[in-house]
Order: structure tokens, then sequence, then C-alpha cells
């Protein structure tokens, strides 16, 4: 081999191991350059700080809720229920992420949070079902020492009707996942569960009713899911409402009170006691004198108005209360209830004693288009201004005696709700599935036990980004996008390659 040919071959090998350095250089860096990233990842995973830039802060927690979530006084567990493909999982997973980083700034952490999808987790799915009766998915169970409430999917969102190209469309009106979630937190960690009594001895609903029509099992689940401890109870000669009893519930009586009975009743009212009363048309009860008294007067009669079948009684209008304070899209469907009026005894009254009157609030009415029937049995139904009386007609009303504004007192005031329907709330019609129902009731029961634990949270208004446009710009912006960008990168490409070929 010549001098050139080896000089020539040692210049190859130069070169090629001048290559092989280059990329082992290349491929250290690249490797060193991934373990950085992945340590830097792993560090900023453990200690990061956040900013929210949205302009409509719709995930961000409130103060209300950071200081609940520091004071704490035991450990919360938080399971949502959820399946990937509900159009709410998106949203219930980001609010609670938020809930998981608020928790994360706080030692101890009290917090904790686990996600369960009823369609792939099904060990999980199981065994939540059978420690939490976790029986329908898409439903948010928050727990602590033994006290849990459920969320359910229908609870996290309004929905406004609307009707487009002659079919009912749901829109979702608002997201209210900070106000329920931090109201349920704030109900379990409570030491001492509402005790609330369900009324029997004179036909009323009850709560181990599993009928399919009349039944109240459903709306005593819901009662027991929402953290209260549900007990019948029959009046005796020897016993009224016990002492522990939080509120006392009257479901739909059949049969008259005896006079003992009455006094009974009398005496826990007068004691500070709470009642929640649902009257159905047509039943005499013997609870007359005692409504009056505080004020209230059931009608003998039917309220009709705004319906979908004639049998049912669509109500929409709420009264300015704690109970009906966020039901501005909220429905709900009361059964050929009676009118509930304000009225009675009460308003025979020194004035000079008006801070003593029981103080009585409508909670529902009809619209102007509803009115009062005398006659239900006639038919076809119809107003008749010489017997009935047009509307707005009151079926629901709270009472509260006792209460002085302004001044923070031990003494407790006497508060009453009366509801001129309780088939509302049986298994046949809550399966109907109308919401509104059961949050009338849940609302109801919770303002009796002084309960509001909505921490004054408002809903959050999910944003919109409309572009009002032609059909001819539409089909312009799609040829633009589907076809223009696309073939704009592919000229360019075409344009580079030819440009390094020749």
């Amino acid at each position: 081999m010549t001098d050139q040919a080896r000089q020539t071959q040692r210049g190859r090998w130069r070169r090629r191991g001048r290559r092989i350095v280059t990329g082992v250089n290349v491929l250290t860096a690249v490797l060193l350059a991934f373990v950085l990233f992945v340590m830097v990842n792993f560090l900023a995973g453990r200690h990061y700080v956040r900013w929210d830039i949205s302009s409509t802060d719709y995930y961000r927690l409130s103060e209300r809720t950071d200081r609940l979530i520091a004071s704490l006084p035991a450990d919360v567990e938080v399971v949502a229920f959820f399946r990937r493909s509900h159009p709410l999982f998106r949203d219930v997973n980001n609010v609670l992420k938020e809930y998981e980083y608020a928790a994360s700034r706080h030692s101890p952490r009290r917090l904790h949070v686990q996600r369960v999808d009823p369609d792939r987790d099904l060990a999980d799915a199981r065994r939540l079902k059978q420690e939490y009766d976790l029986a329908e998915a898409d439903t948010v169970l928050f727990a602590c020492e033994g006290r849990t409430r459920h969320v359910p999917a229908e609870k996290i969102a309004d929905y406004r009707v609307e009707l487009k190209d002659g079919r009912a469309v749901r829109r979702r009106e608002n997201f209210r996942g900070e106000q329920v979630f931090s109201s349920a937190i704030q109900s379990v960690i409570a030491s001492r569960r509402p005790r609330v009594y369900i009324l029997t001895g004179h036909g009323e609903r009850a709560v181990d009713d599993f009928s399919k029509s009349d039944g109240f099992s459903r709306m005593a689940r819901a009662m027991v899911h929402d953290n209260m401890e549900l007990l019948p109870l029959r009046l005796t000669k020897d016993e009224g409402v016990p002492q522990d009893a939080s509120a006392l519930v009257i479901a739909g009586p059949e049969q008259p009170f005896t006079g003992s009975e009455l006094d009974m009743l009398d005496r826990y009212l007068s004691k500070s006691g709470r009642l929640l009363l649902m009257l159905d048309p047509g039943t005499e009860s013997g609870l007359g004198p005692l409504l009056a008294k505080w004020g209230v007067r059931a009608g003998d009669d039917v309220v009709m108005g705004l319906t979908l079948t004639g049998r049912e009684l669509i109500v929409s209008e709420y009264g300015d209360h704690p109970i009906t304070r966020n039901f501005n899209n909220v429905t709900t469907l009361l059964y050929r209830p009676r009118s509930v009026w304000p009225g009675g005894d009460a308003d025979l009254a020194d004035p000079g004693l008006s801070d003593d009157r029981p103080h009585v609030t409508v909670l529902a009415a009809t619209g102007e288009s509803g009115w009062a029937e005398r006659n239900p049995d006639q038919r076809p139904i119809r107003f008749d201004p010489e017997t009935d009386r047009r509307g707005p007609i009151p079926v629901a009303v709270a009472v509260e005696k006792g209460a002085v504004s302004g001044i923070e007192l031990e003494i407790k005031p006497t508060r009453l709700v009366v509801i001129g329907d309780s088939y509302f709330v049986s298994n046949g019609a809550l399966e109907s599935g109308v919401g509104g129902n059961t949050d009338f009731v849940l609302s109801a029961v919770n303002w009796l036990v002084e309960r509001e634990a909505l921490l004054a949270i408002g809903p959050k208004i999910p944003g919109e980004l409309r572009l009002d446009m032609t059909r001819g710009q539409l089909q312009t912006a799609y040829l633009v996008i589907a076809g223009g960008f696309p073939l704009v990168i592919a000229v360019l490409g075409f344009a580079v390659w030819i440009r390094r070929r020749y």
C-alpha cells in the first residue's frame, strides 16, 4: 500500500472517529438533557406555585372554602364516583384538583380525593357500593369518621329546558361544584348528625314503604345521604316529641289527630320546635287550629295552573327565603296540591307585639294564570270566578317566630314549613327524575335544623363564545381551515424539499 493510500485511509478513520465522538457527545447531551428534564419535572410536581390566569375564575375556590379546608378537625375522604363519559366529569375533576391543591398547602393534610370510574374500576366500585351504599353512578361521596354525604350529579349544575326545532333541549345554566362540595364537607365534619323524627300513626308516608306509588323510601334515602338520622315516632300519652329531636316531619296524614296529640305538637312548637308538615288536599287532619295559631291557613281546595298532563302543577316561582334562594332555575312538580295561605289567629295579635308574631313567608306559588279550584270533581276543570280564586296562589310557606335580627342569642326560634302536597316526594313522583322535588324538601329540612351550609358561595356561570356567521361564511371558514391551511403547509414543505435537492 502506498504512502498516499495509507494517509487517505488514516484520514478516513480520523473522520470516522470524529463522527463517532461527535455522536457519543450528542447522545450523552440528549441523555443528560432528558435526565435533567425528568428531575426538574419531578421537583416541580412536588414543589410548585400556581397562578390562575383565566379571565373567569371558573374553578378558583373562594376564601371561605380555603378557610374551611384549613380548619378541618379530622380527615375527610372524597370519592368521585363518576363516569368519564358524563358531561360534568371534566368540571368535577378540575374543581376537585383545586380542593386537593388547597389541602396540600395546609399541614397536616386533612382532605384526600379518590377517583373511581364505575365502568372501569369494577373492584373499587363494588367495595364502595357495599361500604357507602352507593347505588348510582355519577355521585361524589364525602365521608368523615363514619358520617357520609352523597352529592349526585343533578345537584352539581342547574339546567334550563328550551324548545329548539320542536324539541325540548336541556341547557346548562351554571356549575355549583364548589357550592355543594363545601356544603357537604361542612356537613360531614359536624360531630352530630341532625336527628329527624318521622311521625307515624295517622296514615302518614313511611320511610320503610318501598311501594312505587305511595312509598317514602326514596325521599328518606336522600335525607340519609344528606347526613341526617331518621327515626320513626308515634305520639303516646306519656311521651311527646323527644327532646333530642332536631326536627319533626309529618308527611301526608290521612286520619285526624286527637286532642292530646295536638297538645303535644303545640308544646313542642312552643319550645322552639321545628316542623315540616305536608298536607294533602281532601284530607282532614284536625291541624287547622294549630296552624292558625302560627299564622298559617290550609285551603279546602285544589290548586290548578301550568301543567303537562293536567294532574301535576309546575311551580317555578319562589319567594325570597333561605330555603328557595338558589331555586332560580329549579322546577318543582306538585300533584294537585291544596293552597297554603299566610293568615290565622296570629293576624289578630296586638300590633304592638309584632316582634313576637310569627313571620310567614310564601315559599312557592303559582303564576297569575293559576287558581284555587273549589270544585275539583267537575269535568272539565275550569276557572269559576264566583267560587274559585285567581292566582297567584301560594302552595308552601315558611314560619319563624322568636328570631331577633342583629342579636346573637342562645334562644332558638320556632320554625315551621307547610306544603300543600305530600305525593310530590313519593317514590312514584321522584322516579320521574324531577330533581326540584328532592331539593325542595332537603332545603326545607336543612333550614329547619339550622344547617344552611352553602357558605354564601355562588354558582359559576360557564363562559360562552358565540360566533354569529351566515351559512356562506361558515362554509368559507370550513374550506380555509380544513383545506387552505394544510395546502399552504404542503406547498412550503415541497418548496423546501426542492431547494435542498437542487
